[in-house]
């Protein structure tokens, strides 16, 4: 119908907010204590009062009917029907008065209200009651409908923990709320109870239920040194947890707010409606003016003919066209949110669901993030250990799954190095630092071609034959020669050709994978995953320039990256799709959709999930306008009554509600396995 319901939470008297944060929420008092009485009863007013106001205006017209047919007075009578007019229409005429006065626009409530105080002005007070006994109890429908859907958003704040266990220097513990814990705080969590807030696990082990945070339904074992994220759920083992973050910068804190931002950002096909809304609004206001006075002016009887006007005011009306973007745009968010999809706004849904090309990265996109290092080659008289601890020297303090790889194995073989200095990380080429006064280097050939001097044709014939086998060789050299080259392979992610191969099923045109790797290794993760194509040796900037051709080309492109370098891509695509972002607060802010895991496969939940709002949206549309079609011609050349036209109408905004809440269900847990996510150079 209209989108009062819909808006129904935000208008609650003042007073009942008292306990609810910034964003409309409720949480428990700050003090821990059971609510008042008074609150309790302003909360359960501000939960069911249109339901109370259905239920008196249905009160008041059944007393009114039944004091008319008992011939009590006419005074009596009138004063029972105001009553049920004050109890349908208080709210609707409020909503009206709001949206005329503020916004400067005609509300559907005001053009119900209108039409029901017309009904009475001609004697008609039993079928003005009646308009607004059914437009309250549509709104009121629609309001416990889409609350259906905020509950799928607001019980994950029911999911974070009001107060924790801190353990104190001297050993006791004591419970305190959250908002009082300091990075660098100790606290303990016992089995059964739900992680308080983002931590370091720094005593214990146990396994842990993340479904909250990732959409995972498996539980995920952690030690010593891992993450956990408040609002996930410790089945076994006793933890204590280092705080690593404040209460309002945890992953669920960030989840919630970016679902309700996204929720408050209007569609693309909602921003039409809405423009198109205010003129059709008023036409609708004029035809019903026309309807009355012509056929009053051509002599026909004057209460009949504003009747027919003030039914066609009624069934023209668009509250269900009102309702048909909002409805299933706010139920696919809701769903996204339970399935670790999140999307940031109702337009990146709507741009989904456009998209033609997806384009990956690769390295700790399709490719698991986590290479190991497989070759050694030393020249110049150097030996295999000189080579990797230089390396490691480099690559000391990066946090890159190739460096992790070096670092890995030269603790493996037992290495030490020197600290490097002066470190500088350079985008799409490798590193360079100095290590005992000297300018060590490691990177690719474009960083080769920067640094060395020359290159023993030998040692580039190797390259070729390890790059053919699918593997990153990277060079290693000191000021101007070059000293050896290490290789490492990075395996792809299990699943990745299925869903490539789900993706161009679902109607994605070409899929494309940008990679700063060499072309050899890009074109053989390439052929493994079964892209269309491979552009490689790419800078970021270069990865961007791509998608643009792409969209100019093809059409909508999607990015899907890890939200750190590849920044410049997805802010040029269409879409930009971060992965394994849980804990990563780059990739949370950089894109448009966040895929909590690191688990492709809620690339082609989402990639469904944006289609089929896109049909549920065009289905309301175009039942709505059917609807409001014949509903107006059967007024207009069959003279509907007013009570069938209320029902009509109002019958179809519910149906067009329900028909959006179907989005609410599908798959939620796919039995994922979320893994750190690091930055990737690919």
């Amino acid at each position: 119908m209209t989108d009062a319901a819909y808006r129904a939470d935000s208008d609650a008297p003042a007073a009942t907010k008292r306990h609810e944060d910034e964003r409309g929420f409720s949480r428990p008092r700050p003090d821990g204590g059971q609510a008042s009485p008074l609150d309790a009863l302003l909360d359960l007013w501000r939960r069911h009062y249109l339901a109370a106001a259905v239920a008196g205006c249905t009160v008041f017209l059944i007393a009114a009917r039944v004091a008319a047919a008992l011939g009590a007075g006419r005074p009596l009578v009138m004063a029972l029907y105001v009553l049920a007019y004050v109890s349908g229409g208080a709210f609707s005429l409020r909503q009206g008065l709001t949206a005329l006065l503020t916004e400067r626009r005609i509300d559907v409530d005001l053009l119900m209200v209108l039409a029901a105080v017309a009904a009475a002005s001609i004697g008609e007070w039993l079928e003005g009651g009646i308009l607004l006994f059914l437009f309250s109890l549509s709104n009121a429908m629609q309001f416990y409908a889409l609350q259906r859907t905020r509950r799928a958003i607001t019980a994950l704040m029911s999911m974070r923990p009001q107060a924790a266990l801190r353990k104190d220097p001297d050993g006791e513990t004591r419970l305190v709320p959250i908002d009082e814990l300091a990075i660098g705080d100790i606290i303990v969590v016992r089995p059964g109870e739900r992680v308080p807030i983002d931590g370091r696990i720094v005593a214990g082990a146990s396994s842990l239920d993340e479904s909250s945070i990732t959409g995972e339904s498996l539980p995920v074992d952690k030690g010593e040194g891992d993450e956990v994220f408040g609002g996930t759920v410790n089945l076994y083992g006793a933890l204590e947890v280092q705080v690593t973050k404040h209460a309002e910068e945890t992953v669920i804190a960030k989840i919630i707010r970016m679902v309700e931002e996204a929720q408050s950002e209007v569609a693309p096909t909602q921003r039409v409606i809405d423009r198109i809304e205010q003129y059709y609004a008023a036409g609708v206001i004029l035809a019903t003016v026309l309807a009355a006075v012509i056929p009053i002016a051509l002599g026909h009887d004057v209460a009949a003919s504003v009747y027919r006007a003030i039914t066609f005011m009624v069934v023209a009306s668009p509250c269900a066209v009102a309702m048909a973007v909002p409805a299933p745009v706010v139920a696919a968010i809701a769903n996204g949110a339970r399935s670790g999809v999140l999307f940031k706004g109702g337009i990146h849904l709507e741009n989904l669901a456009d998209v033609k090309v997806i384009c990956f990265d690769k390295t700790g996109t399709l490719t698991m993030g986590k290479p190991k290092l497989t070759d050694v080659v030393p020249v110049g008289g150097r030996t295999r250990h000189e080579v990797l601890s230089l390396a490691a020297a480099a690559e000391g303090r990066s946090e890159h799954p190739l460096a992790q790889a070096i670092l890995e194995a030269a603790r493996a073989d037992g290495l030490h190095w020197t600290a490097a200095a002066n470190t500088v990380a350079i985008p799409g080429k490798g590193i360079t630092a100095e290590v005992d006064g000297r300018i060590v280097w490691l990177g690719n050939r474009r960083l080769l071609r920067e640094h060395a001097a020359e290159v023993p044709e030998e040692l580039l014939a190797q390259v070729e034959e390890l790059e053919q086998q699918g593997k990153t060789v990277m060079f290693v050299g000191v000021d101007d020669a070059v000293i050896g080259l290490v290789a490492v392979v990075d395996g792809l992610r299990p699943g990745v050709p299925e869903m490539i191969a789900r993706l161009k099923a679902q109607g994605i045109q070409k899929v494309v994978l940008l990679t700063g790797d060499n072309r050899r290794v890009g074109e053989a993760i390439g052929r493994q995953a079964g892209v269309d194509e491979v552009f490689a040796e790419l800078l970021p900037g270069e990865k961007a320039d791509i998608i643009a051709r792409l969209r100019q080309t093809v059409g909508p492109t999607a990015m899907v990256g890890d939200g750190v370098n590849d920044a410049p891509a997805l802010a040029t695509a269409t879409v930009g799709v971060a992965m394994g972002a849980a804990g990563t607060d780059v990739a949370m802010e950089t894109a448009d959709v966040v895929l909590m895991t690191n688990d492709l496969a809620k690339l082609n939940h989402a990639v469904a999930l944006s289609r089929r709002t896109q049909r549920i949206i065009w289905q309301n549309i175009v039942f709505a306008l059917s609807v409001i079609v014949v509903l107006s011609t059967l007024v207009l050349t069959h003279g509907l009554v007013l009570a069938l036209g209320v029902i009509g109408h109002e019958g179809s905004t519910v149906l067009v509600i329900l028909n959006s809440l179907r989005l609410l269900l599908g798959q939620h847990r796919a039995g994922l396995t979320p893994a750190s996510p690091a930055p990737a150079r690919g």
